[in-house]
């Protein structure tokens, strides 16, 4: 399965972005950090569908999840 973060050198100086936009991931981070809903993310940035916003969450916690899991087995 293609990750729906990329970071091309050519988009936003190589910031991870939402596949197929120039809106940086850490955005939806920062909403969600802040507070804010989802909904009011994707209202401020209609190029980022639901289904992206939800998929880069459950990336973000696949990845956090394996590297906490690598480092119990240590």
């Amino acid at each position: 399965m293609k990750s729906v973060v990329l970071s091309d050198p050519q988009i936003m100086s190589g910031t991870p972005c939402f596949r197929g936009t120039r809106v940086p991931v850490k955005t939806l981070f920062d909403y969600l950090a802040h507070g804010r809903p989802l909904a009011e993310f994707l209202d401020h940035f209609p190029t980022v569908r639901k289904e992206q916003a939800v998929a880069a969450l459950e990336e973000a916690s696949h990845a956090l999840l394996v590297q906490f899991d690598e480092a119990v087995a240590r």
